[in-house]
């Protein structure tokens, strides 16, 4: 057993119990990859903050029916959440005109929502902006929308359909390229991975599908459980182009993320 830092054990206590094992599993493994990696972090200032590096491990290990894995945590302290691309600095996902203002800030979240929209046929694919968006606005404002209001709903969507909202970095610093960060956590991603594949044969199940979001999640394909997985590649959310993602469109489209899960899409 190596020396993990006080800290990162303690932020165990965010993740399911089904997680708890794999998870101190992939610490060792980080460890004992880069004895000093850890130290060095648990010394540093990192986001996200108040221990929630694993929060998004929240989501039982046998409810997960897709891995959704970006690249690094926003680097904002009142964004990073532990959870892929839910901006912690979101309330409301929309404004009499439009995505609100904080929504139109996190451009992966943004650009997440118009590829749905186009997925769903609400918006065209060469007609995403502002007036585009203006009706669909007005009908997410109105008394008996059928959409979800807050980015909270939108997590919840996503956690009832069985994601977890993982980036290949769980850690951001300002002063560390997010591809050596995300180097150090390759360790802790392969137990995860493998844990994973326990549980869907244990389950009687195919692994969940791996959907990759970037060149550092890209990476993860390598890893030798990572065969076991279907898996899907996207550009980062943050490009332009992913709104026109045709295999993002046909993944996500169907699951109707936008909607209240009561509504009838």
């Amino acid at each position: 057993m190596a020396d993990i830092p006080s800290t990162f054990i303690d932020a165990l206590a965010l993740a399911h119990s089904s997680w708890r094992q794999a998870l101190t599993d992939g610490l060792n493994a980080v460890a004992q990859a880069d004895p000093a990696y850890l130290p060095d972090l648990a010394n540093d200032r990192y986001l996200p903050t108040n221990g929630r590096i694993f929060a998004a491990f929240s989501q039982p290990l046998d409810h997960v029916r897709y891995v959704l894995i970006g690249e690094g945590p926003y680097p904002r302290p009142e964004s990073a959440t532990g959870f892929c691309f839910m901006d912690g600095a979101v309330g409301n996902l929309w404004s009499s005109t439009g995505l609100s203002r904080e929504v139109n800030r996190a451009t992966s979240l943004r650009n997440f929502m118009k590829m749905i929209l186009v997925a769903e046929g609400k918006l065209a694919p060469d007609n995403t902006g502002g007036k585009a968006l203006a009706h669909i606005a007005e009908q997410a404002s109105s008394r008996n929308s059928p959409f979800i209001e807050k980015l909270a709903d939108l997590q919840a969507n996503m956690l009832n359909k069985g994601f977890l909202l993982l980036n290949a970095a769980l850690t951001f610093r300002p002063h560390v390229p997010p591809a050596r960060e995300s180097k150090a956590w390759q360790p802790l991603m392969q137990t995860v991975l493998e844990a994973l594949v326990a549980s869907a044969g244990k389950n009687g199940r195919q692994p969940p599908t791996l959907i990759l979001w970037g060149k550092m999640a890209e990476k993860l394909i390598a890893m030798p459980p990572a065969s076991s997985f279907p898996y899907v590649l996207s550009e980062h959310p943050y490009n332009l182009s992913f709104i026109r993602n045709q295999g993002m469109q046909a993944l996500f489209g169907p699951l109707h993320l936008l909607y209240k899960s009561d509504q009838t899409v």
